[in-house]
């Protein structure tokens, strides 16, 4: 299985306290950790621990932050397309605030915005391994557009996974043309853009609902768990549902394993530290 994930890496920079600080407030945190973030490379991350050859498409270039959310990348198994090699760009970190009493997690970002632009072009792809699903985040809209018109081209055509966590105006052109919509609750899209064929959509602790491109629907329940820490959450799905796609998983059935990874995630504090259990669920 080769899965490539085109879109977002950040640094992450996450806190964890036992308070909220107030406005010109300092807080002492009980915990710090410091790992790559975004949704391709955190979903990149979860398809590489399950087995996958995961293939990030993304902008980390030579600074010092780049380097450092690389060397956690690779730590985990994915293999990287840097669409900013050779040069130093300004990429994104995100300060991260988790509640140690719930779990919940609060994050800045500037996210895609100080380094867009960035493209990649089909003889680079061509260099890569064929794949056989390809998520697209839609952060860098430049390269997620080339990413799919060169995926569209392929023979055999690949499956393409939309994650679709915020409206992007990328998305108008990326929806109609995904296989698969991957949404949050929260989504919403303009009444006159295409969609997928297939939809998934998160509602947090709620069943995950579906519909699959023949026109099934279902509900999948989310299990009962101690929630310990949700940064990523989103991410670990996502990853886990391309794999299962890529293994020839329905769309049923590569729900349910995407809710057992994701369920499974909340449950340990810290961006890897589950991974471990990953590996020998």
């Amino acid at each position: 299985m080769t899965c490539w994930f085109a879109g977002l890496t950040t640094l992450d920079v996450i806190h964890r306290s036992a308070v909220r600080p107030g406005p010109n407030q300092k807080i002492t945190a009980v915990r710090q950790d410091v790992s790559a973030g975004g949704p391709a490379a955190n979903a990149a991350v979860t398809a590489a621990t399950l087995g996958a050859r995961a293939l990030l498409i993304s902008a980390l270039g030579t600074g010092s932050v780049g380097s450092a959310a690389r060397g956690d990348l690779e730590r985990h198994g994915v293999e990287i397309h840097d669409t900013a090699e050779g040069r130093e760009i300004p990429l994104a970190v995100s300060a991260v605030l988790v509640d140690d009493a719930t779990g919940d997690r609060s994050v800045v970002s500037p996210d895609a915005t100080l380094t867009d632009g960035l493209d990649v072009s089909s003889a680079d792809l061509d260099a890569l391994p064929r794949p056989d699903v390809v998520l697209l985040d839609g952060h860098h809209p430049d390269l997620a557009r080339s990413v799919l018109a060169y995926a569209n081209a392929l023979e055999p055509r690949p499956l393409i996974v939309l994650d679709a966590g915020r409206w992007r105006p990328v998305f108008a052109d990326l929806m109609g043309a995904a296989d698969v919509t991957a949404r949050s609750a929260d989504f919403r899209a303009p009444a006159d853009v295409a969609r997928s064929p297939a939809t998934v959509a998160t509602h947090g602790a709620a069943p995950v609902t579906w519909c699959d491109d023949d026109g099934r629907r279902g509900a999948t329940d989310v299990p009962t768990v101690d929630v310990r820490d949700t940064l990523g959450a989103g991410d670990a799905f996502h990853g886990a549902l391309v794999v299962a796609l890529a293994q020839g998983a329905d769309l049923e059935a590569a729900v349910a394993e995407a809710v057992r990874v994701a369920s499974l995630r909340v449950q340990y504090v810290g961006p890897r530290s589950w991974l471990e259990n990953l590996s020998c669920a």
